[in-house]
Formats: structure tokens, C-alpha cells, sequence
């Protein structure tokens, strides 16, 4: 992903970040995320079913927004998603762009 910003692709407002990803855990992401000149001030939301206090210490030491524990039920789920992205498209004001 960040290789694709890298060359000029679209860069996202917020990263919903699951912990538990298939080859790279999303903690690692995470903390590659961050270590980047440009990319590291984007907003990540940590999305996931980990409700282990060692996850979430970890993601906030890393520089994660904010962590939410994944709802079972689908409705729910679809509910919180809504409200992640009401928050951070339209009621958070990002930093603006230096000259």
C-alpha cells in the first residue's frame, strides 16, 4: 500500500487496521505506517476481533487512533463502520497541508 501512495496513488483520510492480518500482522503495519516521512500522520483506526489487553496497550504505543473491538453481529458492525467514517470524513479536521 504504501508503495502505491509512493508513486502517486490516492492516499486514504483514515486506515481501518485489523491485528490479525494473513501475512503481516497489523501491528507491524502499524508500526511501519508510522516510521513513514509522509504517511505517517494518517488516521488508523484498529478494527478487529482482538480484545486482548496486550493488543490494545501495543496499538495505542504505536500510534493507533483508536481501537474498537469488532461487533459479531453483521448489523452492528455495518453500524459502527458508518459511525467510523462519519467521524473521521466529516467531524474530525485533519492537519493541514504545509506549504
Amino acid at each position: 500500500m504504501i508503495e502505491t501512495w509512493e508513486a502517486g496513488g490516492p492516499v486514504p483520510v483514515v486506515i481501518l487496521l485489523d491485528v490479525n492480518l494473513p501475512k503481516v500482522g497489523g501491528l507491524e503495519v502499524l508500526r511501519q505506517l508510522r516510521a513513514h516521512p509522509n504517511f505517517g500522520t494518517i488516521p488508523v483506526v484498529m478494527l478487529t476481533t482482538s480484545a486482548e489487553d496486550e493488543d490494545i496497550q501495543r496499538a495505542y504505543a504505536l500510534g493507533a487512533n483508536s481501537y474498537i473491538v469488532k461487533p459479531v453481529d453483521f448489523e452492528k458492525f455495518l453500524a459502527v463502520a458508518e459511525h467510523i467514517n462519519l467521524y473521521w470524513t466529516m467531524v474530525n479536521q485533519p492537519p493541514r497541508a504545509s506549504p
